[in-house]
């Protein structure tokens, strides 16, 4: 063991994931000693403040191309293969072979900790990695355990991830040299190819996003926040990368709970998460300040340009999708407990680049379970790889597709029962563009967002006044104080109401062929748009 180093169970070494054979392991190592390792290993720089700058190469954004489930016996009924790619038995054996035998002589980082924060729903997660920072990312990202945890620490499910490792498709049964391949009968994920950080956590909550429905807790992409001192005050935003997610959930007038992905029991929401991982394009103090004060000594700057060492947010050269990840410690106003009382309101956010959908629409419980199946939206600085384009639109089914591994009409179903059961209210925030289409329009400013979501939450549009837009069948506030009620009628911001109309029926048509693939009661099917007229 004199290459074995950190705070360790000694009777769960690496050794049970099946890497006997290695230079160095470094166990639980704190977010200084990451830092200093990763800098002493060129995998990055050290900012000023104490940060950690890094670029990850070709890939600056997920690969979900590049995403696999092992087939078995277990989950063949289970998995939702129109939306999730095959990996058999035999090829991820040998994968997991091969890239064993490519770290035999690797410095390796190891970091024990907890998805979810809710104790009787987590699962202990060991990350073993190539690079340093990964391991500083995750311990950011997940649940730290104690020290006395580590002692007695194994794992439910492991994740190695060796980023200089390239597949070979006709050896490992992929599609290039990248592989994020999960295994769960085996609990096991192995990551290749690839050096973006977010595909650690993101192999972490499709495993919770499989095992969570079994139990009858939703799980959801979406961020959380409540009233400081008011336990069921809770509001959650489903929503896409840079939608706003992130950003609409860090008001300083309530604490976060969390910003990416939480679970809903009958106890109420908890988060997956120990931390945020915040999209920085245009990020300012003036905008955003609990994000940019939360960016310091510790944090992850990733695919972001510097200038004399310092990042520029602005400057988009290295990728649409810059991003910092940070503890949730590093914001004054989260909750301590990282959980809270069933949520009365929920968001769905969408990125309308047409500019006919309305700021803020009130949803009926067929309407709601319309727009959760539909998730129309856009990928804003995408974060996928291949994308195409930086923006996009897009129906994302739960607002959250690439990360659910079970058929949608299960996370829809489980949504309207805690909907029903709890008597949520349900509302659809445009965060794109009005007055035009993108490229013409101007996207709603960040400032008349918040004052409608703050509407949202005080009650203000509890019982109120509402108009029918045709076409959308959406039912609109007449009124919201503080924003001009042209905004909230969509063609009143148009010039050209020819356009306008043009644009409109063209994503009814979207809508509706989308709805398609979705066998749901007639109900919600004429609550989407294009049955109000």
């Amino acid at each position: 063991m004199q290459n074995t180093f950190g705070l360790y169970n000694p009777n769960y070494l690496i050794d049970r994931q099946g890497l006997k054979y290695y230079r160095s392991a470094y166990y639980n190592l704190n977010e200084n000693e990451l830092v200093e390792a990763a800098v002493e290993r060129s995998e990055g720089t050290e900012g000023l403040g104490g940060s950690l700058l890094v670029t990850t190469g070709e890939f600056t954004g997920r690969s979900p191309n590049d995403k696999y489930i092992v087939v078995s016996k277990s989950n063949e009924s289970e998995i939702w293969w129109d939306n999730n790619s095959r990996m058999n038995v035999g090829s991820f054996v040998q994968l997991q072979t091969d890239m064993l035998n490519f770290v035999s002589n690797k410095e390796l980082f190891i970091q024990d900790l907890y998805g979810g924060a809710e104790q009787e729903h987590r699962i202990n997660v060991r990350l073993i990695s190539e690079l340093a920072w990964h391991n500083l990312f995750l311990r950011h990202l997940l649940i730290k355990p104690t020290k006395a945890d580590l002692k007695i620490f194994s794992s439910d499910f492991t994740i190695i991830n060796i980023p200089s490792f390239r597949a070979n498709p006709e050896k490992h049964g992929c599609r290039s040299e990248t592989v994020i391949a999960i295994n769960l009968e085996a609990k096991l994920v192995l990551i290749a190819g690839t050096e973006y950080g977010g595909e650690n956590k993101k192999a972490v909550f499709t495993i919770l996003n499989y095992l969570l429905p079994k139990k009858g807790i939703l799980p959801m992409h979406c961020a959380a926040n409540r009233v400081s001192d008011q336990f069921s005050e809770t509001a959650i935003f489903f929503g896409l990368s840079g939608t706003g997610k992130t950003t609409l959930s860090t008001d300083g007038k309530r604490v976060l709970i969390g910003d990416d992905e939480h679970g809903w029991s009958d106890k109420g929401i908890f988060n997956f998460e120990g931390g945020c991982y915040a999209k920085t394009i245009d990020l300012t103090e003036e905008n955003e300040p609990v994000i940019y004060k939360a960016i310091k000594h510790g944090s992850v700057i990733e695919n972001v340009f510097l200038v004399n060492n310092e990042p520029d947010y602005s400057n988009t050269s290295l990728s649409e999708n810059g991003r910092c990840c940070y503890p949730r410690s590093h914001i004054e106003n989260a909750v301590e407990s990282n959980s809270a009382g069933e949520p009365k309101t929920v968001i769905f956010l969408t990125c309308d680049l047409t500019g006919v959908i309305p700021p803020v629409s009130i949803l009926s419980k067929e309407s709601a379970a319309y727009h959760f199946l539909s998730g129309y939206t856009a990928k804003v600085g995408s974060t996928e790889m291949g994308s195409g384009s930086d923006i996009a639109s897009t129906f994302s089914t739960c607002f959250g597709a690439p990360f659910f591994p079970r058929p949608a009409n299960i996370y829809a179903d489980l949504l309207m029962k805690r909907v029903n059961e709890f008597g949520s209210k349900v509302f659809l925030v445009n965060t794109g563009w009005t007055g035009g289409p993108y490229g013409v329009g101007s996207r709603f400013k960040i400032p008349i967002t918040r004052r409608i979501v703050n509407a949202i939450q005080d009650g203000e549009l509890d019982n109120v006044e509402t108009m029918k837009i045709p076409g959308l069948n959406l039912d609109v506030p007449v009124k919201v104080d503080g924003v001009d009620t042209d905004l909230l009628n969509p063609v009143n911001t148009w010039e050209d109401k020819e356009e306008y109309q043009k644009y409109l029926n063209d994503l009814i048509n979207k809508f509706q062929q989308n709805f398609k693939k979705f066998n749901v009661n007639p109900e919600i099917v004429s609550a989407g748009p294009g049955f109000n007229e």
